[in-house]
């Protein structure tokens, strides 16, 4: 049954072929030479340039060994060229960035952390098969070592502030051990124990030298690369006039001192709805919200 299937396709595109031959001009039109010259422009591909050095916190790094300047090529090509997710991540920034920066900087953390962030979640409130969180990926034990909230009716490591203010505890905590950015960075995915025990175990002192599994090798480059990508975003092929940034959403905030049992009416009450309640709220898990010791703040949009 299925040889027969096959060959009735093929008699058929055989006939085809046969039908067009004899009815097709001997003597076709050639190619405009504009249009030929159009096709080669539609098949041009931005190519990552690769640069003589980075810079990350402040610091220079030479690219002047293969291994090194091959691990940020990689991550150059497969983020150029992963345009949905890129795309998606240029907008996000233009909304987002802004209140991560005046974050870090509040916590003497580099600016260039905003960009651990944007791999860690692509500036999404995303959970991981593992069960990380938020922004900054939070696993539930290390978001409360780091004052975050997290149980039944809350979860604040969908918080953006408070969850890069806990971000910043961890990297000021790991800097401080480290005293190195990039192996900070490092720890980030590996953890401090980890980058430590390696570096001891390797009886090397940098990130570029240490062998790592495949996920922390890549990275930091993978911070490195989303940098230079987002520094200068028209050399990789992607044109901020072409893209609809999302801007920053204007809010009022609202400061709860009593408990509310029905956060759908008192979201009516404040002249706006629970789907807006919820968006800029994705910390509330409930449509409740019981305040006890310390008085809450509900983002809305602003009047």
């Amino acid at each position: 049954m299925s040889f027969s299937m096959r060959i009735l396709p093929i008699i058929f595109l055989g006939t085809t072929c046969v039908f067009q031959a004899c009815t097709t001009d001997t003597n076709p039109k050639e190619t405009p030479i504009e249009q030929v010259e159009e096709k080669e422009e539609t098949k041009k591909i931005p190519l990552p340039p690769l640069p003589k050095s980075v810079t990350f916190c402040g610091e220079e790094f030479q690219l002047d060994n293969f291994d090194v300047r091959e691990r940020l090529d990689k991550e150059l090509i497969v983020n150029t060229f992963y345009h949905s997710s890129t795309i998606q991540g240029l907008k996000q920034a233009n909304r987002y960035f802004p209140q991560i920066e005046k974050e870090l900087k509040a916590n003497g953390i580099p600016d260039d952390f905003k960009y651990l962030c944007l791999i860690e979640s692509g500036l999404t409130q995303a959970t991981s098969p593992s069960g990380a969180k938020g922004f900054w990926q939070f696993m539930p034990k290390t978001a409360e070592e780091f004052g975050l909230v997290v149980n039944a009716q809350i979860d604040e490591r969908l918080d953006i502030a408070k969850s890069t203010v806990a971000a910043c505890h961890y990297l000021q905590n790991a800097q401080k051990k480290f005293n190195d950015w990039m192996l900070t960075a490092a720890s980030y995915n590996r953890g401090m124990g980890g980058i430590q025990d390696a570096l001891e175990d390797q009886e090397v002192d940098t990130y570029f030298d240490l062998h790592l599994t495949n996920e922390t090798s890549r990275y930091v480059f993978r911070i490195l690369a989303m940098k230079l990508i987002f520094e200068n975003p028209e050399a990789y092929g992607f044109s901020k006039e072409e893209i609809e940034l999302y801007e920053p959403i204007p809010t009022r905030e609202v400061v709860v001192k009593a408990s509310i049992l029905n956060l759908k009416h008192w979201a009516k009450e404040q002249g706006s709805n629970y789907r807006m309640l919820k968006l800029l709220n994705p910390w509330i898990l409930t449509d409740k919200l019981v305040v006890k010791d310390a008085e809450m703040i509900i983002e809305l949009p602003a009047k």
